[in-house]
């Protein structure tokens, strides 16, 4: 069976991730590199191991927090689509099983807010992995005096804890957020959409998402 470290280890893999941020780069978004994968394909995985999940499932949702973003090499627009059509051709020259690998073209396929939703508990796991990765190590950015909005929050944002609780059946983002940077309410004027579909992504898994920004409980 493929595993996450054979995902790692193709050399065409690794080609759209670079080139997806090296698109990204000049286009001034955040960071959706190595940095960004490793966190969601780790956090994907963690959320449904907790929950009690067999192992297959969460070797899948770190394949796909790992390939979720390689979309973007293509265009920023549509880029889950794009990148789910991606996942899917490489996993299959790869050998992978046809149920394994539509599984993880649905999930990243439905990772965006603007044209997805959960659709399986890996998809519910991807969403909740990729949107809690809200931190200042993502802008690429080093002037800070042509900071767009995006940059300011994520960079307002100087710790990002995502933790899980099987017993409470809870998955909650701590956040703690440089109010001289940003104030709270931007958070909210650019994550809105995906704090909404973090909060369904949970409800699909049975669980409840929980938001605290600066020690309080918001969600």
């Amino acid at each position: 069976m493929i595993t996450l470290q054979d995902i790692k280890k193709n050399p065409e893999v690794q080609q759209l991730i670079l080139s997806s941020q090296d698109q990204l780069n000049a286009l001034g978004y955040t960071e959706h590199s190595f940095r960004h994968i490793g966190i969601v394909s780790k956090r994907a995985g963690d959320v449904l191991e907790t929950l009690g999940y067999d192992q297959r499932r969460v070797e899948l949702a770190r394949i796909a927090g790992y390939l979720h973003d390689i979309g973007n090499c293509v265009n920023r627009t549509d880029h889950a689509h794009s990148g789910a059509i991606l996942a899917y051709q490489i996993l299959k020259d790869m050998g992978m099983d046809s149920k394994e690998r539509t599984e993880i073209m649905m999930a990243i396929g439905n990772h965006d807010e603007k044209t997805g939703t959960a659709v399986s508990d890996i998809s519910a796991a991807l969403i909740l992995a990729d949107k809690s990765d809200v931190h200042r190590d993502r802008v690429v950015n080093t002037n800070i005096a042509t900071f767009d909005k995006h940059d300011k929050v994520n960079y307002a944002v100087t710790n990002a804890d995502f933790a899980i609780s099987k017993e409470n059946r809870k998955v909650i983002l701590d956040l703690t957020i440089d109010t001289y940077i940003s104030p709270v309410l931007n958070y909210f004027e650019i994550f809105m959409d995906r704090t909404m579909m973090s909060k369904h992504a949970a409800k699909f898994l049975n669980i409840w998402f929980e938001l605290i920004i600066n020690d309080t409980k918001l969600l």
